[in-house]
């Protein structure tokens, strides 16, 4: 009768063990998607800045200009630089590459005289290049002698703050997607995307729209 008694309360105590475990399993599993459901929400929920269009502000973002014999490079916030006054930014994915170096920049170069006399008071070259390669990109280029401004966004927030962002295949860093715009007084006025054609961003393409 005891061994009976025995044998009993121990598949009570199993009983009890196992029904606290599926309790356990179910509490948890029920935390787990519901934090799985709050990630998710949470992932949804990030929006993704759109493109820069006419009539945007030009973003309060600081960059770097590289300066001669590797001094430290400066800080230039690129709302301060286009206040008050006709701007032309155009950015390339990178400095140095071939398509920017032969046919980007140099229209931008060759087209000074011509933006200036539509009113254009300064030319910005952006790319996520550190300010040192953008420094040496603007001194062997030409660019500098023609009076371009070279500046580096290589942290991204510029790039990212107008939406154009380029993930490319192998780039260990972010690009920036190839662009020209004008701004007067920090307002765009003019966007010139690569979308359908680069040689939409070139200056020719800026000038003819001025």
């Amino acid at each position: 009768m005891m061994h009976s008694v025995s044998v009993v309360a121990t598949i009570l105590l199993l009983i009890t063990a196992l029904t606290r475990s599926e309790a356990f399993v179910s509490i948890g599993a029920k935390a787990f998607v519901g934090a799985t459901s709050l990630s998710m929400a949470d992932t949804m929920a990030t929006t993704v800045t759109p493109e820069v269009k006419v009539g945007d502000k030009i973003p309060s973002i600081d960059l770097s200009e590289g300066q001669p014999d590797y001094e430290s490079p400066v800080t230039v916030n690129i709302a301060e630089l286009c206040a008050g006054k006709k701007v032309a930014i155009f950015a390339v994915p990178g400095a140095f590459t071939p398509g920017c170096s032969m046919s980007h920049l140099p229209s931008f170069i060759d087209g000074q005289d011509e933006l200036k006399a539509k009113g254009v008071e300064l030319t910005i070259c952006i790319a996520t290049n550190d300010p040192y390669v953008m420094e040496a990109w603007a001194s062997s280029s030409g660019g500098k002698d023609a009076g371009i401004r070279f500046l580096s966004d290589a942290s991204g927030d510029l790039t990212k703050a107008l939406g154009l962002g380029l993930e490319k295949e192998g780039a260990l860093t972010l690009r920036t997607k190839r662009f020209s715009l004008v701004a007067d007084d920090g307002v765009v006025t003019h966007y010139f995307p690569s979308d359908e054609d680069k040689s939409n961003t070139y200056a020719p393409s800026v000038v003819a729209a001025l």
